[in-house]
């Protein structure tokens, strides 16, 4: 009965989670994006005192039921080793720790947080990996299939769907969602939870505290006849059953010793509830060697959108914008600094994802890389969405309101007149004043003293608050003749 309503919890967890990475119609988000808040990392980062406390107490109570039902990279490793040993009976043995690769992960994750190198330290944290394969692997097939179903909704009169684009923001961030999936997916496959309990850091330090834990799975040594069922069934190779040992440090609390002992000689109780096993000789132990594959891709790429050429007319082929070579990256309102965002984003991609515009994507900047930035050759920050600070469960981007978003300057648009169609092709444009929602163009003679000149912008840079309007809704290609320069730290007007 344990693990059965384990396995409810941890599958209604799961997909709950992942639907979050998958609606681009952002409205789950207003009923379950609470879980993507109360995971460790995020709330650690965050600094949800809360929710830390309550995580620590449930392990210290239940040992790392955490990584079993809540973690949804964790519950994904049991998706994928449970397809990898269907069919097999007893696929599991012990294995002893590594516990000094365990450790030094962990040390190696906590001194590339604290020196600033969180891109880095964030490839092995588990939701943030996770929320990386959603939405890099899991939402373009999701978008696809949506998309099938507006065809033939549309062909039947229907509008119950609409179809969405799919757009892959970085390279460099599919790479390393791909390259993540592989080593967790052929790891969990071969030996269940060797991710959980030799790489992860979460999963260390939750480990450490479950050592304590008040209720964990208990051997009743007058009970067990040494069958070793229950180790050949323990995805995290935890149970030595010579020693009548169990590695509380690893043991996920799946419950599946339990369910198998066919002498239910293993218990979900208090360790003191039961005998003590007599001191034993160790016996030595035949465990099974695991194969490691370890590394992650890192591609410096440009964002680029794969899509066809489009045509003006079928005669004029139009070029496809590209982003300017802007000194400091654009990061979204709510965000406060750039400084603010690297120290608590942990690249788990949840606010790109809810984008409304697509103007949200991972960075392919290795300073800041699969951390949020902001680029206007599909749209712009539209000043009345605030969706990506009211999902980010790390702090990264705070929360606010529409309005005071609109008070929020993120940059100040700047005029490059050598690509002006104004300048270039003696045309008259304006386009850019007539979009700006703040009204911080201003349209002047590009000859004071001549009375039928052109007319060219002037940016007030108080009014302009960085949306990127101008810039995307330029018509000059590929460079905007305007385009947003961000500021390292957010001012309020």
């Amino acid at each position: 009965m344990l693990r059965k309503l384990r396995i409810i919890a941890a599958t209604i967890f799961f997909a709950l989670i992942t639907l979050l990475f998958l609606d681009f119609t952002g409205t789950l988000h207003a009923w379950f994006g609470w879980l993507a808040k109360i995971q460790f990392l995020p709330a650690v980062l965050a600094m949800n005192v809360v929710v830390v406390i309550l995580l620590v107490a449930l392990t210290l109570l239940f040992g790392r039921v955490y990584c079993s039902v809540i973690c949804p990279l964790g519950v994904m490793q049991d998706v994928i080793a449970w397809m990898g040993k269907r069919g097999k009976k007893n696929p599991y043995s012990y294995s002893a720790a590594k516990s000094y690769l365990r450790y030094g992960v962990l040390a190696l994750f906590v001194v590339a947080m604290v020196a600033g190198l969180s891109s880095i330290a964030i490839l092995v944290a588990p939701y943030s990996a996770f929320g990386r394969i959603a939405q890099n692997l899991f939402a373009p097939i999701y978008a696809w299939g949506n998309n099938l179903l507006a065809f033939f909704a549309e062909r039947a009169e229907s509008y119950a769907f609409y179809s969405t684009d799919v757009v892959i923001g970085s390279i460099g961030t599919f790479a390393v969602a791909a390259v993540t999936f592989i080593i967790v997916a052929v790891l969990a496959w071969r030996n269940g939870r060797t991710y959980c309990n030799t790489i992860c850091p979460v999963g260390t330090v939750l480990g450490a505290l479950s050592r304590f834990s008040l209720l964990k799975p208990v051997i009743d040594t007058e009970k067990c006849i040494n069958c070793n069922i229950c180790a050949k069934n323990c995805k995290a190779a935890c149970i030595d059953i010579p020693n009548h040992a169990i590695d509380y440090s690893r043991c996920v609390t799946c419950m599946n010793c339990i369910e198998k002992c066919p002498k239910n000689a293993i218990s979900y109780t208090r360790r003191s509830a039961v005998k003590p096993a007599e001191a034993k000789p160790a016996a030595e132990t035949n465990a099974a060697r695991r194969n490691f594959i370890i590394g992650a891709g890192l591609v410096a790429a440009e964002a680029v959108r794969a899509q066809e050429m489009r045509g003006d007319g079928g005669y004029a082929v139009i070029l496809d914008k590209q982003a300017p070579n802007r000194e400091n990256p654009l990061t979204p309102p709510g965000s406060k600094s750039i400084r603010n965002l690297t120290t608590h984003c942990t690249g788990c991609q949840l606010c790109v994802s809810v984008c409304p515009t697509k103007v949200l994507r991972p960075s392919a900047d290795l300073k800041y890389f699969m951390q949020p930035t902001m680029s206007y050759e599909n749209g712009y920050c539209r000043p009345e969405c605030n969706k990506c600070s009211q999902v980010c469960p790390a702090g990264a981007i705070k929360p606010i309101t529409v309005a005071e978003k609109s008070s929020i300057q993120i940059g100040h648009a700047v005029w490059v007149a050598k690509n002006c169609i104004v300048i270039a092709d003696d045309v008259d444009c304006g386009n850019c004043e007539r979009h700006c929602p703040t009204k911080a163009i201003t349209m002047v003679p590009l000859e004071p003293a001549n009375p039928k000149s052109r007319l060219i912008p002037t940016v007030n840079d108080a009014l302009c608050i960085g949306c990127g309007a101008c810039e995307n809704l330029c018509p000059s290609r590929p460079f905007s003749a305007i385009y947003v320069k961000g500021y390292q730290s957010h001012l309020r007007n």
